[in-house]
């Protein structure tokens, strides 16, 4: 009996394995790819956000193929803080990067970002354009670090930002006598010297002549060779349009007739606001003709005419970079790759435009903090959706992570979005938390503050302190701000004095102390 148990047995066994030799081998999956679209200084004046100026059709059809979020932050409206914080995962008061000098890795050397994170699980990285702050690539975060298109790869251009670049022969010696001049009186400068020269350029040339085109070209042809490879990739992507100066084909600037593009809805500094709310517009005053541009806080002295120029600028090179996309995005579907790549785009923040008797960003108010966001990804369920629900830029980073079917760092302070997705009426966060370094040099009344901003549904709260940069902490508590963004959504009004709002504010001032951990869903 004994011995037919095990004959059985035997049968059984050599069953299975005959079984499965005949199988076929079990294919490994590919994880999705990942392409990481960041547009410089892009707010959500875009057709899929009811932008009804804005021509921007590539960006409105990938929106129609993913989830649009209608109701994202970022945590610093600036580059280098925001970047920090995006690619690292966590917020500026653990970075350390609060304002455009502060480089994270100098301060952070151990930090991982997202590209490090994910060449761990698997991933190629590679980047080209402006991810991290613009003259810092961080060559440790990728396999392939600061890919630039061939003709820009100069010996005298390698500390030099892809938004320095003109047409213009005149511009382009000009430039060069500048830098030479500057460099002689401080030998370290921003972009190496080379930003000088007119706050726009609208020449009758192909795509690819200004930089985001050549590095649009460039990106194609990456993709070409990275879809070859038997690894998923990580492909980092950083448009410089429509960051100042607004230099883009006349072609694009020819679809708007600057007469009819309407003036900012909210041409004043709130009205009861601190005078160091606002920054002192240092950026677009270095730009040839704008040196006597005063600040915010002053009488507006830009014509009309130079206004709608310089919107017509914004919106024609918003136009530029949609085109680019365009290009692109059918380039991934001649590859046979688009259909595995999780495409998510954002702006690092927003940008005035005449909003608040300014231009630029670096404020705590809500036309600089709010950013579009959109990602598609592959085997997505409910295309073409948008979600209300607030998400920050924080988040980008363990989303990412979910939608690949990788770990989430455990030290992420954002909230995977994923399931937003899926269910764009999930209850989600009830705030959003951002900030902003006021400096001496660029302050109304010449101190220095931190302001935290905190977000709902309802409000936007902002409470003013001092600031020892030295220790990185905050002092005596200032003033506040608070906006009914129900009843006004383009901020003109600060309710923080009034009376009727004696029970809101302590509320809205403990919910800040808080902090976004007791904001999560």
């Amino acid at each position: 009996m004994k011995y037919n148990y095990i004959k059985n047995l035997l049968t059984v066994i050599s069953s299975l394995f005959i079984l499965s030799s005949c199988s076929e081998p079990e294919k490994k999956v590919k994880k999705p790819n990942v392409l990481f679209i960041s547009i410089d200084d892009l707010r959500p004046n875009l057709g899929v956000y009811g932008d009804s100026i804005a021509i921007t059709p590539n960006i409105d059809k990938l929106a129609m193929l993913g989830t649009t979020f209608m109701d994202a932050y970022c945590q610093a409206a600036v580059c280098a803080p925001s970047r920090a914080s995006l690619m690292t995962g966590i917020r500026p008061d653990s970075t350390r990067v609060w304002h455009l000098g502060d480089k994270f890795r100098d301060i952070n050397p151990d930090a991982v970002t997202m590209p490090q994170y994910f060449s761990k699980f698997g991933y190629h990285t590679v980047n080209i354009g402006k991810i991290f702050h613009n003259y810092m690539p961080d060559s440790i975060s990728w396999d392939e670090p600061d890919l630039r298109p061939k003709r820009y790869l100069q010996k005298d251009w390698i500390g030099r930002d892809g938004e320095t670049f003109y047409i213009s022969k005149e511009v382009n010696e000009s430039q060069a006598l500048k830098r030479d001049s500057l460099l002689k009186l401080k030998s370290v400068r921003y972009a190496d010297g080379w930003n000088t020269g007119p706050a726009w350029e609208a020449a009758d040339v192909h795509d690819t002549m200004y930089y985001d085109g050549a590095q649009t070209k460039l990106a194609k042809q990456t993709l070409s060779r990275l879809s070859k490879m038997d690894k998923p990739f990580y492909l980092g992507l950083g448009y410089f349009r429509p960051h100042l100066p607004f230099t883009a084909p006349k072609k694009y600037w020819d679809m708007y007739d600057p007469e009819k593009i309407p003036l900012a809805n909210n041409p004043n500094i709130p009205n009861g606001a601190p005078l160091h709310s606002m920054n002192s517009m240092y950026e677009l005053r270095h730009y040839d003709g704008f040196s006597h541009i005063g600040h915010p806080t002053t009488e507006n002295n830009i014509s009309i005419d130079t206004v709608r120029t310089l919107k017509q600028g914004y919106y024609a090179s918003v136009t530029y970079v949609d085109a680019l996309l365009g290009d692109l995005f059918s380039h991934l579907k001649e590859l046979n790759i688009y259909d595995n790549t999780i495409i998510v785009l954002f702006g690092d923040h927003g940008w005035k435009l005449g909003d608040h008797n300014s231009w630029g960003k670096m404020t705590n108010y809500n036309i600089d903090l709010k950013v579009p966001l959109i990602v598609s990804y592959p085997g997505r369920k409910n295309p073409g959706a948008k979600t209300d629900a607030m998400v920050e830029l924080v988040d980008i980073f363990p989303s990412l992570c979910e939608l690949a079917g990788i770990d989430i760092p455990n030290y992420s302070q954002g909230k995977s979005f994923a399931p937003l997705t899926e269910n764009p009426q999930l209850p989600w966060k009830t705030a959003a938390f951002s900030q902003f370094h006021r400096r001496p040099k660029v302050s109304a009344d010449g101190n220095r503050y931190m302001g935290y901003s905190l977000n709902t549904k309802k409000y936007h709260y902002i409470e003013w302190y001092g600031w020892d940069p030295n220790t990185g902490t905050r002092g005596e508590y200032k003033n506040a701000e608070l906006y009914d963004k129900e009843k006004d959504p383009f901020e003109t009004l600060n309710l923080a004095d009034m009376d009727n709002m004696n029970t809101i504010i302590p509320e809205l001032s403990k919910q800040l102390e808080d902090g976004w951990q007791k904001a999560l869903p």
